[in-house]
């Protein structure tokens, strides 16, 4: 393959990765609601991160509240602590107590979650940073098909930024939509409690860095092995460099 065309395919791929950074941060530039991981199901337990960028060039962000809706009826949430930030979970009494897919019933439901920056932290102002909130919770309902967040963004300076406009089905995207996270269907199974989750997420964490530490082993000791015989290679080839030429100094001398 001749030197143009690799050029050329490398100036490609440089031009779609940008395009597609570009693209990323310009879809990004809100609120979003998001998960590491398989889609959340319904009836079941889930982790979800809000990512919260900084939009406003002389303010930062001082507090990010997010609302869940009451109808979800979501009795259990539990916030990821983010050092300078201060978490708050608020519930709220329920007009009819809704029965779960396990049959127990809730009276009240978690309302709202806050984050609060301790003094002098936050966000910076500028359009550089984000921070990352996350919350675990369940158990989810199992009559809507998705999960919407609405979010209110507060800065430094007093404005008041509302992440709260729903996206229509196959419609453009608002200016300022909710986050939303989709739900999968239920499946045997996926209704299971919040310790068999976090031990599930444990033992593969776990099981990861386990399986990391042996391929970087693997991989260091493939390393030394090649060059041990790139070394053994190299002096071979010196010491029959170094017979040849003896070999025709003793046929000149003769």
């Amino acid at each position: 393959m001749s030197q143009h065309v690799i050029k050329r395919a490398g100036f490609l791929a440089a031009a779609i990765g940008i395009t597609g950074f570009l693209g990323a941060g310009i879809a990004s530039a809100h609120v979003s609601a998001n998960v590491y991981g398989d889609q959340p199901t319904k009836g079941g337990y889930s982790a979800i991160f809000f990512r919260v960028p900084n939009e406003e060039p002389t303010a930062g962000t001082s507090k990010v509240e997010v609302d869940l809706k009451p109808e979800y009826g979501i009795g259990t949430v539990r916030t990821k602590p983010v050092p300078g930030w201060t978490s708050k979970v608020e519930k709220a009494k329920l007009a009819t107590p809704i029965t779960k897919a396990d049959g127990s019933q809730i009276t009240e439901a978690v309302a709202k979650v806050t984050w609060t920056a301790d003094a002098g932290g936050g966000l910076p102002a500028g359009t550089d940073s984000f921070q990352e909130f996350e919350i675990s919770l369940g158990a989810l309902p199992t009559n809507v098909d998705q999960l919407e967040f609405p979010a209110a963004q507060t800065y430094t300076d007093g404005k008041v930024v509302n992440w709260n406009q729903p996206t229509p089905a196959g419609g453009e995207e608002p200016e300022h939509p909710a986050p939303v996270v989709k739900l999968a269907a239920q499946t045997e199974g996926d209704a299971h409690g919040m310790a068999g989750m976090a031990s599930t997420t444990g033992a593969q964490t776990e099981a990861s860095a386990s399986t990391s530490d042996t391929t970087a082993r693997w991989l260091g000791g493939a390393g030394l092995a090649l060059g041990a015989l790139g070394l053994g290679a190299g002096a071979g080839a010196i010491l029959r460099a170094r017979r040849t030429v003896a070999a025709v100094k003793s046929g000149s001398e003769q």
